[in-house]
């Protein structure tokens, strides 16, 4: 089955100018008060959930595993005129690619469940090492608590309309007996009510529930963690909501 994610170009169809100020307005709520001049972005992907944060003025690094969807997210910001550091890199393998520290190290698109629970636990220690003592550890992820409680199966998008053509995506969640999950991605393209193209894509989850990120961060040195539904601002519980995001604080350095 085909990897949506050396295919930018059908990844990128949902995302709209609209979907840019709702995340920039998330962010927006997520930094207010905190000293945030840096962020590395694990998992960047084409940039569509940290990218608006250089327009907020913060200074912006990137890696991804996927070199298809880097080379969309330095175009897109060249595009805007933003500056960005962008390296291809296993997110389980950053101390091999990255050295100093940032005021904010973070994990994006519910990517940390692409790995099993032991190796996302292993890859939140080498995001702390690139945390700045005082500085912060975010990551935003399904809700997969409230999936593996209601088994829910069907995932549906609002239809998206491109120049004359509508874009339907639904999603067919596989829960298997290994406790992991297989996302069925099946994307339709309609015109005059006739589909003229369709696109299948898989991907398998390791479902991480709330209970391992937060000890973890807790092991960690972590305090301050505030959690809250993704977008940030709406008025939803993170516990009810799809999506929800943790910012925790590290520690400052002893004297």
């Amino acid at each position: 089955m085909a990897n949506l994610y050396v295919r930018a170009d059908i990844y990128d169809l949902l995302e709209t100018e609209e979907r840019y100020q709702i995340t920039k307005r998330h962010w927006e709520q997520v930094l207010s008060g905190k000293q945030v001049e840096t962020l590395l972005d694990v998992s960047i992907g084409s940039g569509n959930l940290t990218l608006p944060l250089a327009e907020l003025g913060v200074q912006l690094y990137g890696s991804d595993l996927s070199g298809p969807m880097l080379e969309r997210c330095g175009k897109k910001a060249e595009k805007r005129g933003f500056s960005i550091d962008l390296r291809q890199s296993d997110f389980r393998r950053l101390n091999e690619n990255f050295d100093g520290t940032f005021d904010c190290v973070a994990s994006t698109g519910n990517s940390l469940p692409y790995v099993t629970n032991e190796e996302a636990m292993d890859v939140l220690a080498q995001m702390n090492r690139l945390v700045k003592p005082g500085g912060y550890l975010y990551v935003d992820i399904r809700n997969w608590d409230k999936i593996l409680s209601t088994k829910q199966r069907f995932y549906l998008y609002n239809p998206t309309f491109l120049d004359g053509v509508r874009m339907n995506l639904v999603q067919v969640w596989d829960h298997h007996g290994d406790g992991s999950m297989t996302f069925n991605l099946l994307y339709t393209f309609e015109r005059e009510n006739k589909i003229v193209q369709k696109e299948i894509f898989e991907e398998h989850y390791f479902p991480l529930k709330r209970y391992l990120l937060l000890g973890r961060l807790e092991q960690l040195g972590y305090g301050e963690i505030e959690m809250a539904c993704l977008p940030a601002f709406l008025n939803t519980k993170p516990e009810e909501a799809d999506w929800y995001c943790l910012l925790a604080r590290k520690q400052e350095a002893s004297t």
